[in-house]
């Protein structure tokens, strides 16, 4: 069992997909921060106003939402890399983008990169790594699930021919065949625990293993699929009782995200070790996460570690 103490951060998971209970069990699991990239919507978005609401729902109601449940909410905001192949929809979001980068929150440019590898795909990662390196903004990379290795590789040199620092950049979705590549360069490397694709986290055990903890991170990328809030305590569970180290745990599950986004100058330790309280008599737009009858909770949050019993790692 994990030390029922020990915190965790999700950097990548998209909890506009999710439901308010998913923010209570993660919270109880021991989930104080989480990333929310920007991403679509499962279906193509037809207008720019539909992207500008999104893009308000993420640094607004969002990180409302995850408040009420002692949850510091950060996000990334980009052009997603399949919505990149509308051009005429493309042109317009880049002009939002600027609108949203400097908002309280917003860690990072993502997340971007490649899906089919188009060219048109190619034209707005481009021009989204110069927008990081005009800001100073890390940036989060989503790596293509077809011909993964070749994308995954693309998709830092590009970074390399824009002029954007390795340690400013995440590259998410790693898998054993991406892994060595990106930690050679000098990339931040993720994984991302989702069931039936990506990574697993009996993998993800042996991942560590091989190469440490060094600039290695976790996330759970859980949306509106079949996919596990809980993705990232489950894990560390898994990797103590497989005889990784506290330390090496406490770097994949929560430090490396940290120092990796904690670039931009928005995200903090300070931010959730000194308010661990809440008061969900609080509105956000007057609206509230609560219904007719539900009773409010006001005072301290405290984490349990019920959720990462070695029970339900699997």
């Amino acid at each position: 069992m994990l030390n029922p103490n020990m915190r965790f951060i999700d950097p990548h998971i998209h909890m506009t997909s999710r439901t308010t209970d998913d923010y209570a069990r993660m919270r109880e699991a021991g989930i104080v921060a989480i990333i929310e990239p920007a991403f679509w919507l499962g279906q193509p978005r037809t207008e720019v106003g539909s992207f500008k609401d999104y893009y308000s729902s993420l640094v607004g109601w969002e990180r409302f939402r995850a408040s009420q449940f002692g949850i510091k909410h950060y996000c990334t905001i980009g052009l997603n890399s399949k919505e990149a192949n509308n051009e005429a929809l493309a042109e317009q979001v880049m002009e939002l983008l600027p609108l949203f980068i400097y908002k309280e929150g917003v860690v990072g440019i993502g997340e971007i990169g490649y899906d089919d590898q188009t060219a048109a795909e190619d034209k707005y990662y481009r021009l989204q790594l110069d927008l990081a390196k005009e800001t100073n903004m890390p940036v989060q990379i989503h790596t293509p699930h077809r011909d993964k290795k070749a994308g995954t590789i693309r998709s830092m040199e590009v970074c390399l021919e824009h002029g954007v620092a390795p340690h400013m950049v995440i590259v998410d979705h790693n898998n054993e065949e991406t892994v060595k590549d990106t930690l050679d360069r000098g990339f931040w490397a993720a994984f991302t625990i989702y069931p039936h694709s990506k990574m697993g986290n009996e993998r993800m055990v042996e991942i560590v293993k091989q190469y440490g903890s060094e600039r290695i991170m976790i996330n759970s990328a859980a949306d509106w699929g079949i996919s596990d809030p809980l993705s990232v305590p489950k894990t560390a569970a898994l990797m103590l009782e497989k005889g990784i180290s506290m330390e090496d745990i406490h770097k994949v599950c929560y430090q490396n995200a940290l120092a990796a986004f904690g670039q931009s100058g928005q995200m903090n330790e300070a931010d959730w070790m000194d308010n661990n309280t809440v008061d969900q008599r609080d509105k956000f737009s007057d609206n509230s996460i609560l219904r007719g009858g539900q009773t409010p909770v006001v005072g301290e949050i405290n984490t349990s570690s019920s959720a990462t019993d070695s029970n339900i790692i699997r």
